[in-house]
């Protein structure tokens, strides 16, 4: 609801929002001060400011009720508190969205309850230029360091990569996924005995789900150690980026995810039996 005098205080508040970003210094005094109280040549060697333009940051601060000095040492008011924290989460959100811009349009639409906030310190792998191949290798690395893997989606059909991760199985590496049927069948067509030998191990475990969120798009893969979104185009398509996270969070919501696509999957106990009866006749 909209109330008279709206525009001039959002005009207000924008001007507010444009002093403080107009300038690194500023942002890096708040920042710091959030942290401890600190003197004038403090704040100069965090922000690399100079004494006079930090005098001057100081004494805006101080007019507008920000900041306090006690002797030579400086602190946040509440109101500077306020402020500080509200900006360094918004430079924070707008970190993760520069890192997520080019492969926003891959990330889940239909798992339940993703939040771009879950991925705010991920690491995102993407092609650039020179370097075409920088997700495949980022999905070789996760795989080739952790004893467990779970997950659901595409994966991608390249020789190497499954021949590690089919390899990791054979000495031992946990593993449970959930396959696309198309991609199950590609997986096995590409090596029919070893997914069958892999398949008959205690520590590996295949299924099939005709209808996994955000098929088209991406998938997730659960490690050790950390979370990974795997972003494709299709089914059975190339890999675009994969974006991975250590957060307890992403994790705790992985999980979540993963076990309500593995109740409603089919298990493959005999990948060519399986195939032969899942095909349309």
């Amino acid at each position: 609801m909209h109330t008279p005098g709206d525009g001039a205080a959002l005009e207000q508040s924008v001007e507010e929002i444009e002093f403080l970003v107009r300038s690194a210094h500023r942002v890096g005094v708040l920042a710091a001060l959030s942290e401890e109280p600190c003197d004038r040549a403090e704040l100069c060697e965090a922000t690399e400011a100079s004494s006079p333009t930090m005098g001057r940051v100081l004494a805006d601060f101080e007019e507008r009720g920000w900041v306090v000095r006690d002797g030579r040492i400086y602190e946040l008011t509440r109101l500077g508190e306020f402020v500080a924290e509200e900006l360094v989460e918004f430079c924070k959100s707008m970190a993760t969205e520069r890192k997520l811009r080019d492969v926003w349009r891959w990330l889940p639409s239909e798992m339940s309850r993703f939040d771009v906030e879950l991925f705010e310190d991920a690491v995102v792998s993407y092609p650039g230029p020179g370097y075409p191949s920088q997700p495949l290798e980022r999905i070789a690395e996760l795989v080739g360091g952790t004893e467990s893997l779970r997950g659901f989606g595409a994966t991608v059909v390249k020789s190497n990569n499954l021949e590690a991760a089919f390899t990791r199985i054979l000495n031992g590496m946990e593993a449970e996924y959930v396959y696309d049927p198309a991609v199950f069948e590609a997986v096995y067509s590409w090596n029919p005995e070893l997914v069958t030998e892999a398949t008959a191990l205690e520590n590996c475990t295949h299924l099939v789900h005709d209808s996994l969120p955000d098929g088209d798009r991406c998938g997730l893969v659960i490690l050790d150690e950390r979370v990974a979104i795997c972003c494709h185009d299709g089914p059975v398509g190339a890999l675009r980026a994969v974006v991975d996270t250590d957060s307890p969070a992403a994790r705790e919501w992985a999980d979540s995810v993963y076990q309500q696509v593995r109740n409603d999957a089919r298990l493959v106990e005999d990948p060519e039996s399986f195939l032969s009866l899942d095909r349309p006749t």
